[in-house]
């Protein structure tokens, strides 16, 4: 109990494996190499392992009945400004460290074997996941770019060094194509803190934004969130980076990175700028049906493993972009729940696709056939990861799925239609991709000596087999932790937009300058869709 009210216990989870990092160097100088490596790995997981375990203090001693930031630690960081070192969790937040905090010793564990530059690879992710934790616990936004921007080197570094043939491209388009967005945002940052005199995150969800200003700065933050979702047509650079990266690279980059732009859209375009947000629904929802389907195609015909399964990312995260901007509970929570089953779910997949390209060292689908008579313990994971990514059932890819399409139902019928048929394209990609690979004859020489998995191999995927039916059979205890936060984020943005209407209503008339010539959008339409999204559906005349 004491160590769930104390207030250091947020950056102890956060600096924990930065502490471990600097350590892993320093040990171990006068053995051999082998004797280094052992070392490097032995401190990556138990420091992995001990921050995890602290981390889940955080979900313990979190009060699910208040939707205010809570383990919340401030002290001045940059003198004659208002930037802090400022963090806390909410209940959107707080699954998003936790995720972070478990799949990094899963990714540890899964490199056990790693013989290239150990030591450097097991300081890469353990620094990582201290920008990973640190990104989503930042309630300043200097602070949470910050992190967000020291994210991409370490995973640079991992994709350039232990990554396939093509990694410096793949590693360099990774980093270009992500840092172009983000200084857009830095952009934004700053005129925020003119406009606002603060980086602080809880005051500027409190401070109106002139209406004008809220389009540009929401444009500037989408040009970000959108590269990290990543969202179509920004979404070329994924796929060479999963298929370059190591095994362990692309657990991480696909179950905690591709959440960071989903997470930006719920911390700041919804709360900081509602009227863009509302303004903006439309062209959010265009985009991303056309990821659902266009990325489901795509995956069809894929004859790579990992590419099949980075398309089918997209696919995924188009779905949790669909339900960010439903703005209704059933739909923002859904995306969450989506967000947290994809990085579970895809994570797993990956880890597939490594242990039989450890021992095959290929991943193209038509050097497989048969598996299930050789690794049956291994076919019957993967199985039930398939259709935990095709959402069956009492698993946790349908709780995500059925509450976006839910709460988009309430919103628009067409998007509705559209998205669901990427369920139906994703249960045919993947049940395809799964007979390829463990059906059929065994044909294939090199798949004859195959052996099942080892004990560390099952110890690695069994948190990820619970977490599936967890989530899946009783998802209320996930929900109901960020049911309060939820809340709160929907009811300021309904009295914002709101408020906006009021102001243009009192301001309409000729000559008012809401309605000047210089005027860059219409503002009726405006008017029209916040009251839209004001009075419910079934109110509406």
């Amino acid at each position: 109990m004491m160590l769930e009210q104390s207030p250091y216990i947020l950056s102890l989870v956060i600096f924990i494996p930065l502490l471990g990092a600097l350590l892993i160097p320093l040990i171990g100088k006068n053995g051999g190499q082998e004797q280094i490596d052992r070392n490097a790995r032995q401190v990556a997981l138990f420091t992995s392992l001990f921050t995890f375990v602290l981390s889940l203090f955080l979900w313990f001693g979190f009060d699910p009945n208040t939707a205010e930031f809570q383990f919340v630690f401030k002290k001045p960081w940059i003198p004659l400004t208002e930037i802090n070192y400022f963090i806390g969790l909410d209940g959107i937040s707080l699954f998003f460290v936790l995720l972070s905090t478990l799949l990094t010793p899963i990714c540890i564990l899964a490199s056990w074997n790693m013989k290239k530059r150990v030591s450097a690879y097991m300081v890469a992710f353990l620094l990582l996941e201290t920008m990973m934790i640190g990104m989503f616990a930042a309630l300043d936004t200097v602070l949470f770019y910050l992190f967000f921007e020291a994210v991409l080197i370490p995973m640079f570094i991992i994709i350039g060094v232990w990554g396939g043939e093509n990694r410096v491209y793949a590693a360099f388009k990774f980093f270009l194509y992500t840092l172009l967005g983000s200084v857009l945002m830095l952009v934004a940052i700053l005129a925020l803190y003119l406009e606002a005199g603060t980086t602080s995150i809880p005051e500027l969800m409190a401070y109106d934004f002139p209406i004008q200003m809220q389009y540009w700065l929401w444009l500037a933050f989408f040009a970000s969130f959108a590269v990290k979702v990543p969202m179509w047509p920004v979404h070329t650079w994924l796929p060479d980076a999963h298929v370059e990266a190591p095994t362990a690279g692309s657990v991480i980059l696909a179950g905690v990175l591709l959440k960071m732009g989903g997470y930006g859209f719920l911390r700041f375009s919804i709360p900081f700028f509602p009227d863009a947000s509302a303004y903006y629904a439309d062209f959010v929802f265009t985009l991303s049906v056309v990821a659902v389907i266009y990325a489901s195609l795509v995956a069809l015909v894929q004859k790579d493993m990992k590419k099949l399964i980075a398309y089918s990312s997209i696919a995924h995260m188009g779905f949790v972009t669909i339900g960010i901007f439903t703005f209704n509970t059933q739909g923002i929570q859904g995306s969450i729940m989506q967000m947290i089953s994809h990085g579970v779910v895809a994570a797993a997949m990956f880890l597939c696709v490594g242990v039989i390209y450890d021992r095959v060292h290929t991943r193209e689908i038509a050097q497989y056939g048969g598996v299930v008579k050789r690794m049956p313990v291994y076919a019957g994971l993967f199985m039930l990861f398939t259709f935990a990514s095709i959402g069956l059932p009492s698993t946790s890819g349908f709780v995500g799925e059925f509450l976006v399409l839910a709460g988009v139902f309430q919103v628009n019928t067409l998007v509705t239609a559209l998205a669901a048929t990427g369920v139906i394209l994703g249960a045919c990609y993947a049940l395809w991709l799964y007979r390829r690979v463990c059906f059929g004859p065994l044909v294939h020489e090199h798949l004859k000596a195959l052996k099942d998995l080892s004990r560390r191999e099952v110890t690695v995927f069994a948190p990820l087999v619970v977490l599936v039916f967890w989530i899946g059979i009783y998802p209320t205890s996930f929900i109901s932790v960020m049911d309060k936060s939820v809340e709160n984020l929907i009811s300021r943005y309904q009295a914002a937009l709101e408020k906006s209407a009021q102001t243009l209503e009192a301001n309409a008339g000729p000559g008012s300058e809401i309605y000047s010539e210089d005027t860059y959008f219409d503002q009726e339409v405006l008017a029209e869709r916040n009251l839209q999204q004001i009075i419910p559906t079934n109110e509406r005349g």
